[in-house]
């Protein structure tokens, strides 16, 4: 069992940056893959980027991309995502959610509204 607690949401304003944290417990965490997803009101949930259990592969949205930066620290059970050149678009609940074969956790949620 993995349980995933996201923190770092916030008021920003455009241009400006936030770091969002996945801290998870279980001691297998190492092994999972991690990706962070956004809704925002009235949208469907969407892909925002993905790290591999090691970080040595990451994916992006291509509406993202350049601007966010995904990255883990597995001694600390932890995976970040760091938001720079914030948008209004931005605006959502951020979600990471943890998978391996069949098991498939989610957090939570973080909101992240960006002012203009």
């Amino acid at each position: 069992q993995v349980q995933l607690v996201e923190s770092g949401g916030g008021l920003a304003q455009a241009g400006g940056s936030l770091r969002l944290s996945c801290a998870a417990s279980g001691r297998t965490f190492s092994s999972y893959a991690v990706g962070w997803f956004r809704q925002a009101p009235g949208k469907e949930r969407e892909f925002v980027a993905s790290i591999s259990w090691s970080g040595s592969t990451i994916y992006y949205a291509d509406s993202v991309k350049g601007r966010f930066t995904a990255s883990r620290d597995n001694g600390k059970n932890t995976v970040y995502l760091q938001m720079n050149n914030l948008e209004p678009d931005d605006t959502a609940v951020y979600y990471c959610n943890a998978r391996r074969y069949l098991d498939d956790y989610w957090g939570q949620g973080t909101q992240v509204t960006v002012s203009s």
